[in-house]
């Protein structure tokens, strides 16, 4: 079976952050870009921006509703190497798809939104994903996280508010545990 862990998905987020040296999420305004196109003009999100090709959800992420891509950057899927190639065959696309339905929000999801909410909740924040998996959001020492089951991914760089939502780079593919993913 294929390893679930092996892909990942982009994201982004809006709004004007106050810079802080601890944290790495400051967010861009691209005005009029979507989100399909936000990936493709960012070349540290080109493995994600192919991913998204490969799976044809390009034109959902061209539409007009709105979403929250939560996107690995080209390290997150360097690190998972071959493992992740075979995902990205067209019959292999249903699989895809489940997986880059798991780092999909639905809305405009900010960084300083998320942060907000943890603090307003006291701790951790969980939202569930256009896969209907709950993705769980923390901070720790000024760094805000998003976990899907085993897996942590920290949100790096700057997000990039767009027209139809947000897309929040990340540096780890969101996937279940490795070692039950290849049972699957």
């Amino acid at each position: 079976m294929l390893p679930l862990f092996a892909l990942a998905l982009l994201s982004s987020c809006g709004s004007e952050p106050q810079p802080d040296d601890n944290d790495p999420v400051l967010t861009e305004d691209a005005g009029a870009l979507t989100v399909a196109a936000a990936l493709g003009s960012d070349p540290d999100l080109s493995a994600a921006q192919d991913a998204i090709e490969k799976s044809q959800l390009t034109t959902v992420l061209d539409g007009p509703a709105s979403y929250t891509l939560l996107a690995p950057t080209n390290a997150a899927f360097e690190a998972v190497n071959d493992r992740a190639m075979p995902l990205l065959e067209p019959e292999h696309r249903p699989v895809l798809i489940a997986i880059l339905r798991n780092h999909l929000l639905p809305g405009h999801l900010t960084p300083e939104a998320i942060d907000a909410a943890i603090d307003r909740e006291g701790g951790p924040v969980a939202m569930t994903t256009l896969g209907r998996t709950l993705v769980y959001f923390s901070r720790s020492e000024g760094k805000l996280y998003v976990s899907l089951g085993d897996t942590r991914a920290a949100l790096v760089d700057s997000a990039t508010a767009v027209n139809n939502g947000v897309v929040i780079p990340i540096d780890t593919i969101l996937a279940p545990d490795p070692r039950n993913a290849a049972d699957q």
